[in-house]
């Protein structure tokens, strides 16, 4: 017979092991939900090269891409190319936007985007759908980020909250591209008063930050602002970082130091994070420029 006090050794024993497993399998399941997320601005690759593009991306293990919408192209082949993808466990969103978006003509293009997006999507199977939409637009590239920053930055921020609501219409979820630099960046207007970036990660599901530095302990320190924030609000971020060619700088890149290198420096920063709710993955910028990489 097992004495009493052999019989809770043994109890205490296993409840150690199961709570132990518990939490390993939650670490898991929980870095099993990150992105590994990518942009495709020729849009002509999916109908050129779909095969290609799609064995990249798998091999690669990206789960979502942001994909440019090209009015020149067909219907049936983003059909066929969101199709295939979904298959593979990649989810597509809608990619579009520029500086000219603040302007004021940018409305008639932001409509354009949403009114073909409905078209699009309530004529497609489920699997050949858009699953969100990814805008990139940059409001510091427009001129009057320099002639009246405080007037395009409102205006920036009327873009974002008009397209919160055509999201939220089609039922999609919002995100978009975000400068590190946001967070020194303020506003006082309309919208309230703050910090911009806090402001943007307050009206979308997730924000891709334009982390571009080709140095883990860089990149670690530039998105700490956003995801300590993100984590607060209950938001999500997505590290991008840039491997095309630049004349911005020699640490803005990964594109003359291969991709060896930027999976390491990458990993370093996955580990700074990986425990942090608000952290979603890495955003590789972007698709041609990854492909032609060095290794």
């Amino acid at each position: 017979m097992v004495s009493r006090s052999l019989s809770k050794a043994i109890i205490v024993f296993i409840v150690t092991i199961v709570s132990t497993l518990g939490l390993t399998m939650g670490k898991v399941d929980a870095k099993s939900m990150q992105d590994k997320a990518t942009w495709l601005w020729d849009t002509t690759k999916i109908v050129e090269d779909e095969s290609g593009v799609l064995s990249f991306l798998e091999d690669k293990q990206v789960k979502k891409l942001y994909l440019q919408i090209n009015n020149d192209i067909a219907s049936n082949d983003y059909k066929s190319f969101i199709n295939k993808a979904t298959t593979k466990g990649i989810k597509v969103y809608a990619l579009d936007g520029s500086a000219s978006w603040v302007s004021e003509e940018g409305y008639n293009m932001q409509d354009q985007l949403f009114e073909w997006l409905h078209t699009y999507n309530e004529n497609a199977a489920i699997t050949e759908r858009f699953s969100g939409v990814h805008l990139d637009v940059e409001p510091y590239l427009n001129s009057g980020w320099s002639s009246n920053q405080e007037k395009t930055i409102e205006s920036y921020q009327a873009l974002l909250t008009r397209a919160k609501g055509d999201t939220d219409q089609l039922q999609l979820p919002l995100e978009v591209d975000m400068p590190f630099w946001f967070d020194e960046v303020s506003y006082n207007n309309q919208f309230g008063q703050g910090l911009l970036a806090n402001w943007v990660i307050d009206q979308v599901e997730s924000v891709s930050i334009m982390a571009y530095r080709d140095a883990a302990k860089d990149i670690i320190k530039i998105v700490e602002h956003e995801i300590d924030y993100a984590k607060r609000v209950n938001k999500s971020i997505v590290i991008g970082v840039e491997t095309g060619a630049s004349d911005e700088g020699d640490n803005i890149t990964f594109y003359d130091d291969g991709e060896v290198y930027m999976n390491k420096q990458v990993a370093q920063v996955h580990k700074q994070y990986a425990n942090k709710t608000s952290y979603n993955g890495f955003a590789i910028h972007h698709v041609d420029s990854w492909m032609n990489m060095k290794p």
